[in-house]
């Protein structure tokens, strides 16, 4: 089995090989723009120990082909794990295990996928797959390396209401930066509704957003949102309905709802994560 496979090729479309955030991610390459980046397949989860030889020399040389596809000499990474049986629709293992941002460096992306391998273990992680009826002694992970988009707004996008279960609306949470300010719940982001069938948006509710995470030179941090934006829509219309159209495109390709996390930059829209909805109200 080769030691990395890249997204977009056909040898990472599958779960059991590359995790459930992999080979969505994959799988759905040619339907929208995702970052580049490769998947390192599944390993035995282990605290505190480095990767094999084999799998570090793979990684290496997998991070030096990202730089000269970017044409960046060290690009910034984001690592990801991607359990086996991840995004699942009974489990998502959302938060569960580690994430790594604006990792830069062959070293320092060897340590994260390393490091990542050893949070399927953390005894968070390890209570969920006991909660999920999962096994905990055969805990395999597979870990994403993808380019680090520099987000200028950061939106979970879900296809059905999850709070309702309307099946004809979008609900898109939007916010300023990186992600993880949204998904962590740090920051009470926009909300915007979009009708499906008109594609058009319904309702929006502007909130006054206090924290976004933004690069910084060793990571990330979370910071406040300068006065002047704070209460300004991280969205205008079109973009709204932009991932609208995308939600509604994965849904089809998924052919069940779907939670998405997408993220604007320089004006482009980029796909991040898209996984069934496991909340969904009926």
């Amino acid at each position: 089995m080769s030691e990395v496979h890249w997204l977009g090729h056909e040898a990472c479309h599958e779960t059991a090989a590359v995790g459930g955030k992999a080979a969505s991610l994959s799988r759905l390459a040619c339907l929208h723009t995702v970052p580049p980046g490769f998947a390192v397949p599944a390993l035995e989860a282990k605290i505190d120990e480095p990767l094999p030889g084999r799998v570090e020399t793979s990684v290496r040389s997998a991070y030096a082909l990202l730089a000269e596809r970017i044409g960046e000499e060290a690009p910034s990474v984001a690592v990801r794990s991607s359990a086996i049986d991840e995004d699942s629709e009974g489990a998502s293992f959302a938060g569960q295990h580690d994430t790594y941002l604006n990792v830069i460096g062959a070293d320092a992306v060897v340590a994260a996928v390393a490091r990542c391998c050893g949070s399927a273990r953390s005894p968070t992680a390890l209570a969920y797959r006991k909660q999920q009826g999962l096994s905990l002694e055969d805990v395999r992970i597979a870990v994403l390396v993808q380019q680090l988009v520099a987000s200028d707004v950061s939106a979970v996008v879900f296809s059905a209401n999850p709070l309702t279960g309307n099946l004809d609306e979008v609900v898109i949470n939007a916010s300023w930066g990186l992600g993880e300010s949204v998904v962590g719940g740090t920051v009470t982001p926009d909300t915007y509704i979009v009708s499906k069938a008109e594609l058009r948006v319904s309702s929006r509710q502007i909130a006054e957003k206090e924290r976004m995470t933004v690069i910084v030179p060793d990571g990330t941090e979370e910071v406040r949102v300068p006065r002047m934006m704070s209460k300004e829509p991280a969205l205008r219309e079109d973009q709204a309905i932009e991932m609208a159209r995308l939600a509604i495109k994965l849904e089809g390709a998924t052919g069940a709802p779907v939670d998405v996390e997408c993220s604007i930059a320089a004006e482009h829209l980029f796909l991040l994560q898209c996984r069934p909805i496991t909340t969904l109200r009926s």
